[in-house]
């Protein structure tokens, strides 16, 4: 026979005790809690037997203020004192006026922006300038020498490559290390290899004639 609700066995008080207090049964309050998950996302977290402590030893910290930032662009060492959220793209056309690379979409999406890292084809506005320190970059100002066009330039005058100018140093830089890849390519290859840039004006088969011009040419 079951018993009365009234005759149940009365529950323990601890929990109810717990709550008035605040603390959990650990000994942390909700608001110690608080205070610990929010720190989480900036440094990493070292457990400890009853406790949680901040490893501040092996966190490196740079920033938000500026920091000494030495870039080799072009075959030049370029030196600036930039925040660590600053972008390669930023950097290179606000500190050392070097604008070719052009801010369009500025969310890694149609290679406007391209320049090449150690000789790969990047979105600059998706790279850190402070993570770029110790690489070769080059941009589309560093392909030409001595006044003379590269192959890569002339081809696209050649072929009336360009209109309104603004996807035409991203393309010219792809295309470089495209080439550099597959420096005989099939039409097919051409459109994959560049399907990360984007052309509003619609020049592609200027460009792709560009592509295969130098090709050609074998350079």
């Amino acid at each position: 026979m079951e018993a009365p609700v009234d005759d149940l066995p009365k529950k323990s008080d601890k929990k109810s005790k717990s709550r008035k207090s605040g603390k959990s049964g650990s000994g942390w309050s909700r608001r110690d809690f608080l205070k610990i998950s929010g720190v989480t996302a900036a440094a990493p977290l070292v457990a400890h037997a009853g406790m949680l402590a901040l490893d501040t030893d092996s966190a490196q910290i740079q920033g938000p203020g500026k920091v000494p930032v030495t870039l080799s662009v072009n075959g030049k060492n370029l030196k600036a004192s930039l925040e660590p959220r600053v972008t390669l793209l930023d950097a290179l056309r606000d500190q050392f006026e070097l604008t070719g690379a052009k801010r369009v979409c500025d969310h890694g999406t149609c290679g406007a922006c391209t320049v090449l890292l150690d000789g790969k084809a990047v979105y600059s506005c998706s790279v850190l300038a402070i993570d770029a320190q110790g690489r070769q970059i080059t941009t589309v100002e560093g392909l030409s020498q001595d006044g003379k066009l590269h192959p890569v330039q002339q081809a696209f005058v050649d072929n009336d490559a360009q209109q309104c100018g603004f996807c035409t140093p991203g393309f010219v830089v792809a295309t470089k290390a495209f080439l550099d890849r597959h420096p005989n390519p099939t039409p097919e290859q051409i459109k994959h290899g560049l399907g990360g840039n984007f052309c509003r004006c619609g020049t592609y088969a200027g460009i792709r004639a560009a592509v295969m011009q130098v090709a050609k040419k074998g350079t």
